[in-house]
């Protein structure tokens, strides 16, 4: 249905073009890749933002702000400070199922990262092949070598993509890192962004459900692979383009119907 599918792609450009600006950022974790980094450094604070993105957003962003009042968040600071100054940097550390003892692991596993590779970039690159589809694979490479630098048996901050869940917080960190607008900063120039997925949470399941791009109930992997088939219908190089816009109208509570009419009419 071509004409169905315009009338979509009008509305989410229009969507776009009213809500992916900087002075939307503050109610999104990425205004910290922004505010307290710059390109040597965004991959760090970007994928620390990320993993701590869960729960209410003034608790993230609470969060996120005692880790950088704890230690300068730099590749080479991290890789000069000692391990066990790491923990002690943490010992108070609490961000909702996640204590100080996790996030210092999480560090001194980014660390080896660093040491083994010289940036979180080349670690995934190592496990990313051309002929994927997907990142899937690739990210599921990259949370298995990091998971392997650390002793503790659960890791709150990396989900695990081969269990079925949506994964969320990695998915919305691979946005941030491979593509490049006014909202993404993009450092990872050698990866396409459409190979990317849609970071799925709650604004954005029922966001895929008002647009018809999935009926399913359960907030999974297969949901988000299905929302993203259908953004990628309309957009096949750049399927994840709207996903901050849309999360912003949504956490704003603007319903579709009434975002442009008629045009909204026609969507539903």
């Amino acid at each position: 249905m071509p004409g169905k599918k315009n009338n979509i792609r009008e509305f989410l450009d229009h969507i776009y073009d009213k809500y992916n600006h900087r002075g939307y950022v503050t109610t999104d974790p990425i205004q910290f890749v922004h505010s307290h980094a710059d390109a040597s450094n965004y991959e760090l604070m970007g994928l620390v933002a990320a993993s701590l993105a869960y729960g209410r957003v003034a608790q993230i962003c609470k969060s996120i702000a005692v880790v950088l009042h704890c230690m300068t968040l730099t590749p080479e600071c991290l890789i000069h400070t000692d391990d066990k100054q790491l923990i002690r940097h943490f010992t108070a550390f609490k961000h909702r199922f996640t204590p100080g003892e996790e996030i210092s692991a999480f560090f001194i596993a980014c660390k080896k990262i660093y040491k083994l590779h010289g940036s979180l970039e080349n670690c995934f690159l190592s496990h990313y092949k051309e002929t994927d589809t997907t990142f899937i694979p690739a990210l599921t490479g990259f949370v298995g070598e990091l998971k392997s630098y650390t002793q503790l048996k659960k890791l709150s901050l990396i989900p695990d993509p081969e269990k079925n869940s949506a994964c969320k917080r990695l998915h919305l960190f691979l946005r941030w890192m491979v593509r490049k607008d006014e909202i993404d900063p993009g450092p990872w120039s050698d990866l396409p962004a459409s190979k990317l997925i849609i970071p799925l949470d709650t604004h954005m399941h029922r966001i895929g459900h008002s647009l018809g791009f999935t009926q399913r109930k359960q907030a999974d992997i297969k949901t988000a692979l299905e929302i993203t088939g259908h953004f990628k219908t309309i957009n096949p190089e750049d399927p994840v383009k709207y996903d901050f816009a849309l999360t912003r109208m949504g956490m704003k509570g603007e319903k579709i119907i009434l975002q442009y009419a008629p045009l909204g009419e026609q969507l539903l």
